[in-house]
Order: structure tokens, then C-alpha cells, then sequence
């Protein structure tokens, strides 16, 4: 089986971290692949702590994960990348790093609401309040992929499911 890159896409708070980390332990214990993950909240912290939430930096933001999952894939990894990535022009140039079987679009098309509802970290609570700005899917644009390899609606379908139409992918 070749190396894949999954690029999770979605409002904050759609469950890509979540569907992340479940397909990265499906595919480390169970087909025994060499896996890794990259998360935004995490490149945050880090490689990107520089970068502000203004256009320019998130273009900046995804820029740098996309040439960090070029490497890793180049390395033999496959990589699982969970980023908001709002803008549709930043997506397709990570898309551009990859070969059309080594790169999945999968857009978590979870409904603002449901988000909302979520809101592990607080982040439409403090939007609600004038609190913060420039929340993706609140006061800031996300542009959904027009054409995902795959678009899960996280609120009809299980982990399993999801984790099982991904790793799919690799075994074809």
C-alpha cells in the first residue's frame, strides 16, 4: 500500500481532530502503517505560533502544513492532516504538492449549528459574545471544496463509517 495524505476540512468543531485521530489508530493498529497527524490547534502552537488569524497568515498557516505533509509523505507517511483551511485557493495548492491517488479531500460538512452546539473550546460562545473575531463560519468566511474525494455530514454517519470509507481508499 502506497503513502495517502487525507486533508480533513470543516468549520471548528465539525470532529476533524476527532476523525483524525480515529483514522490514525485504524490505521497504525490495524493495517500496521507507518500514520502520523497533523493538527491545526497543534501547528498553532508551534511551526505557525508566529501567524495571526488575518487571511494572509491562514493562507500562510496551510502553506507551511501542506509543505511539512509533502515531506512527511515523501518519507514514506501517510499523513492525516486536520485543518479548517477555509479557503478553497489554499486547498488546491496542498492538492498541487500531490499526485491525484496520493491526496483525499475530506470535507466534514457539519452544519454550523451542530458546531455550535459542540464547541469544545468555547470559540462560538466567546464569537457570540464580540469576545473574538474573525471565527471561521461566524465572522469570517469558510469556502466548503466543490469537489471533495469525500464529504461526510458528521451527524449521519458514525466514526467507524467514516474511518472504514477512508481507509478504503488505501486498500483500493
Amino acid at each position: 500500500m502506497h503513502p495517502h495524505v487525507y486533508w480533513l476540512t470543516g468549520l471548528p468543531a465539525s470532529g476533524k481532530t476527532t476523525l483524525a485521530r480515529a483514522l490514525h489508530a485504524h490505521i497504525a493498529d490495524t493495517l500496521h502503517l507507518p500514520v502520523t497527524c497533523l493538527d491545526g490547534d497543534e501547528l498553532r502552537q508551534g511551526l505557525c505560533a508566529d501567524l495571526g488569524l488575518d487571511d494572509a497568515s491562514r493562507t500562510e498557516n496551510i502553506r507551511r502544513a501542506g509543505e511539512v505533509a509533502r515531506l512527511m509523505h515523501r518519507a514514506g507517511l501517510t499523513v492525516i492532516c486536520a485543518f479548517v483551511s477555509p479557503f478553497h485557493a489554499d486547498r488546491q495548492r496542498v492538492r498541487a504538492l500531490f499526485g491525484p491517488s496520493n491526496f483525499s479531500e475530506v470535507h466534514l460538512a457539519t452544519s454550523l449549528e451542530e458546531c455550535i452546539r459542540r464547541d469544545p473550546k468555547g470559540l462560538y460562545r466567546k464569537a457570540q459574545r464580540g469576545e473574538i473575531q474573525g471565527m471561521t463560519g461566524w465572522d469570517a468566511p469558510f469556502e466548503p471544496p466543490t469537489a471533495a474525494e469525500f464529504v461526510f455530514d458528521t451527524q449521519q454517519l458514525t466514526l467507524p463509517q467514516m474511518v472504514s470509507t477512508l481507509t478504503q481508499r488505501l486498500q483500493d
